[in-house]
């Protein structure tokens, strides 16, 4: 059976040490999200694909979320009403892109997280923290909950 573990971290170096240590200790593309809000001057100076690519980067490119290098499949740029320019990565990408009206909390709920609990991850995206997720088999989630933790990820609980 499949779990979620979620945490938020404060900088954009906490979650890529996370996330390589994640990688590094065996887990996938397909089993690692990471959700962040772009701010709209974000890439100031860059190209349109630059600044994308400094945020979400085509993980098919070897690019990065915030400097996430290869983190997972999908990533991209998203207009979440309410919510405005998010980027996503991973496995939530799709599930986000497709229940843009739900927001984060909708994709969350897809995933059988409660729908108070992925509000609060949304309201915190929003405020510019990193949303990392880990989706993966019960035997393996207190693993990734512990290097999201040890890597500095706040409010970090499994479903």
């Amino acid at each position: 059976m499949e779990k979620t573990v979620l945490g938020l971290f404060r900088t954009k170096e906490d979650a890529e040490d996370a996330v390589r240590e994640l990688r590094n200790s065996g887990y996938n593309e397909n089993e690692i999200s990471i959700v962040a809000r772009r701010e709209e001057n974000e890439g100031m100076g860059a190209t349109r694909d630059e600044a994308d690519n400094s945020i979400a980067g085509g993980t098919t490119t070897g690019g990065i979320i915030g400097g996430l290098a290869g983190l997972a499949l999908g990533a991209g740029a998203l207009t979440i009403p309410g919510l405005g320019p998010i980027i996503a990565a991973g496995p939530l990408a799709g599930l986000l892109s497709g229940t843009a009206a739900g927001g984060i909390a909708g994709g969350l709920i897809d995933w059988g997280i409660p729908g108070e609990r992925g509000r609060y991850y949304e309201t915190k995206v929003r405020e510019g923290r990193i949303m990392a997720a880990v989706r993966t088999s019960d035997t393996r989630i207190e693993n990734a909950a512990e290097i999201l933790r040890r890597n500095g990820a706040e409010d970090v609980e499994t479903h």
